[in-house]
């Protein structure tokens, strides 16, 4: 019966090491998770799905476009030749837009992480930043400053095929409607060629009456239509994105800036703190010579 009464000490012993181990665990998920810039890590998602909805509806909407076209507006294969060269650059552009905000995207979320780790701990004054790593937010931060200006004008940009589009589209629902009581629905076109999408020479150049409700009912339209919507919408996203990143960037710089004015003034008081206490020990030590003296 005595053999068995060191069982439950055991026990407990293994209990609260498991106990410790856990707590251990959880400490370090928390500290952990209190690493994560969440503001930038949002910007990222956000910035990915924008940059994936504008480059693949944009790419597959310019692609249906210059088939209806083709099929519809422009019979001859010469007559859209430059807008088919147009729309390949366009393409290419896409890719290169894709690519580099994809490399951008992770970079930005790789400051993030460097910054909120080096701002805990310059403020535990474990750490100091250099002047290089602030000079690096900064160039960052005017880097996507530009990168803002340039996408409000894709922004602007994508909205023209979008209003282009919803134009006609409201022209082949207004034919359709019974109330709208049309009488000559052939004295209704879309001249595509007053856009200056093909030539004026490019035949026919124009749909009216039944023909333009054919090509509303297309699959190229229904689908060119709803793609150019998204892509205006994955456009905004982006632009939002990089608005968010831009002032991720400006709090980070003005945060490094501060602790690093903070870390500067705390290594003067420290100094000035040894500086007296070297005096008042210096004079401790006169008063107590000339004492025994």
């Amino acid at each position: 019966m005595e053999g068995t009464k060191p069982a439950p000490e055991s026990t407990a012993e293994e209990s609260q090491e498991e106990g410790q181990e856990s707590r251990g665990c959880f400490e370090c998920c928390i500290k952990c998770l209190g690493g994560v810039p969440y503001a930038s890590l949002v910007a990222t998602i956000l910035c990915f799905s924008g940059v994936a909805l504008f480059c693949g509806c944009g790419h597959v909407a310019l692609t249906s476009t210059l088939t209806m076209l083709g099929n519809h507006f422009s019979k001859k294969t010469t007559d859209h030749a430059t807008l088919a060269l147009v729309i390949q650059i366009f393409q290419y552009i896409i890719y290169g837009i894709a690519s580099f905000f994809f490399v951008y995207a992770i970079v930005l979320l790789a400051e993030g992480f460097y910054t909120t780790s080096a701002i805990k701990k310059e403020l535990q004054s474990d750490f100091k930043t250099t002047a290089c790593g602030r000079c690096i937010t900064a160039f960052f931060m005017f880097l996507t400053y530009i990168l803002a200006l340039v996408f409000l004008a894709i922004f602007g940009f994508t909205a023209i095929p979008v209003f282009l589009f919803f134009n006609m589209w409201t022209t082949c629902s207004a034919m359709k409607s019974p109330l709208a009581n049309i009488t000559t629905p052939d004295s209704i076109c879309v001249d595509v060629r007053q856009y200056g999408i093909i030539p004026w020479n490019a035949t026919p150049g124009k749909a009216c009456g039944a023909a333009l409700g054919e090509i509303c009912d297309t699959s190229e339209f229904y689908l060119s239509y709803h793609l150019y919507i998204v892509a205006f919408a994955g456009a905004g996203a982006t632009l939002i994105a990089l608005i968010h990143y831009l002032m991720i960037l400006g709090a980070n710089w003005a945060y490094l800036k501060s602790a690093v004015t903070t870390h500067d003034y705390q290594d003067i008081k420290t100094k000035d703190d040894q500086d007296v206490e070297a005096e008042a020990r210096a004079k401790d030590g006169q008063n107590s010579s000339s004492s025994y003296t």
